[in-house]
C-alpha cells in the first residue's frame, strides 16, 4: 500500500482521500510528537536546506535517515517534472509515501529493505518525511524556474537563448566524436494572414498545433526549439542529411494534414523548411546560415516545401 502524506500548516485541515490503494494521513506543526522524532525531523530539515538540486538532497535524506531507518535502496519518482532517481538496490518489502504539501504534490519515495518495516520504524519515517517535503518543495521551484528560464511559454518548447548553448555543445560534440549533426528550420507559411484574417487567439492555436504535429515526429533525441515568432529550428544529433530531409519531409505532410477549427471554417496549415548538415570544421554560425538559406529557397520555390542546402 501506498500512503499520502499531505503536511498542513492548517490545524484544521482535512485528510486528503483518494481513489485507489492509498491511505491518507496529515500532519501539522500543531501536533505532539516525541522530542526524539522532532529532533531528527529538524536535523534533517536543517542539513537539507543546503542544496536546491533535487537528486542531491534526495541522497542526502536516505543518507540522514538511514541510522534510524535502515534500508537497502531508496526510490524518487515525479512524474510532471520527469525525475524517476534510484539509489541502492530494490527489494521485497516497501514503506512507500505520496508526498503533497498544502495539496501541492511533490512525488512519491519508496524505501526498500530485505526485512519488514516496523510500526515505529513508520513513524520516525513519516515524521523526518515533514523535515523533507520544504526542503523539497523549494527545490521542485527552482527546478520549474530554471525550465521556465529555458522554455518557451507558448508552446512549452525551448526558447532562442536555449537553441544557442544547445547548439555550441552539439557542435563540439560532433566535431569531437566525429558524429552527424544536421539542423531543420521551419516556418509557418502566410502566418501574418491567420493574424490579420482571424485574430491572434487563431494565430497562437496555429503556432502550438504546428509544434504538436512537429513534436510527434521528431524522436526523442532530436530537440526543438521557437527561434522566433513563427520560426523554428530542430536539431538531429547522429542525423545526416538524407535523414533530415526525410523527417523535414514527414512533419511538412504531417502539418499539412491537419487544421484549425474555426467558426468560419476548417483552417489549414502549410509549412516550408530547410535543412543543412555540419560541415567537418564548420563555425556554428554557417552551419545556421546553410540552413536558413535553404528555408528561403523553399519559400521562393512556392511554400509549403523541404530544401535541403547544396553548398
Amino acid at each position: 500500500m501506498v500512503t499520502q502524506l499531505n503536511v498542513v500548516s492548517d490545524k484544521h485541515a482535512q485528510n486528503i482521500v483518494t481513489p485507489g490503494s492509498f491511505e491518507s494521513i496529515s500532519y501539522s506543526p500543531e501536533q505532539s510528537v516525541s522530542q526524539t522524532k522532532m529532533g531528527l525531523a529538524v536535523k534533517v530539515s536543517s542539513v537539507l536546506q543546503s542544496t536546491l538540486d533535487i537528486e542531491t538532497l534526495v541522497k542526502l535524506f536516505s543518507q540522514q535517515i538511514k541510522p534510524a531507518i535502515p534500508h537497502d535502496g531508496f526510490t524518487y519518482h515525479n512524474d510532471p517534472l520527469g525525475l524517476a532517481q534510484h539509489f541502492g538496490r530494490k527489494c521485497k518489502n516497501q514503506c512507500q509515501y505520496r508526498l503533497l504539501v498544502n495539496g501541492e504534490p511533490l512525488g512519491e519515495l519508496n524505501l526498500h529493505r530485505r526485512w519488514d518495516f516496523s510500526a515505529e520504524e513508520k513513524k520516525v519515517f513519516e515524521y523526518t518525511l515533514c523535515g523533507l517535503v520544504y526542503p523539497l518543495r523549494n527545490a521542485i521551484s527552482y527546478q520549474q524556474a530554471l525550465l521556465a528560464a529555458h522554455k518557451d511559454p507558448l508552446t512549452g518548447v525551448y526558447n532562442r537563448a536555449t537553441l544557442e548553448e544547445s547548439l555550441n555543445r552539439e557542435v563540439k560534440l560532433a566535431q569531437r566524436y566525429v558524429r552527424n549533426l544536421s539542423m531543420i528550420i521551419l516556418d509557418i507559411d502566410n502566418f501574418k494572414q491567420f493574424n490579420d484574417n482571424y485574430g491572434h487567439d487563431v494565430g497562437d492555436e496555429v503556432i502550438k498545433t504546428t509544434v504538436e504535429r512537429t513534436v510527434a515526429c521528431m524522436r526523442s533525441t532530436d530537440v526543438i526549439f521557437r527561434y522566433g515568432g513563427e520560426e523554428f529550428v530542430i536539431l538531429l544529433s547522429n542525423t545526416d542529411i538524407e535523414g533530415a530531409a526525410f523527417l523535414a519531409e514527414r512533419i511538412r505532410e504531417s502539418v499539412e494534414e491537419t487544421s484549425i477549427h474555426h467558426e468560419s471554417g476548417a483552417i489549414g496549415i502549410t509549412i516550408s523548411l530547410g535543412a543543412a548538415e555540419l560541415k567537418p570544421n564548420e563555425m556554428n554560425a554557417n552551419f545556421f546560415s546553410r540552413a536558413d538559406k535553404a528555408l528561403y529557397r523553399a519559400k521562393g520555390l512556392g511554400k509549403n516545401q523541404v530544401c535541403i542546402d547544396n553548398e
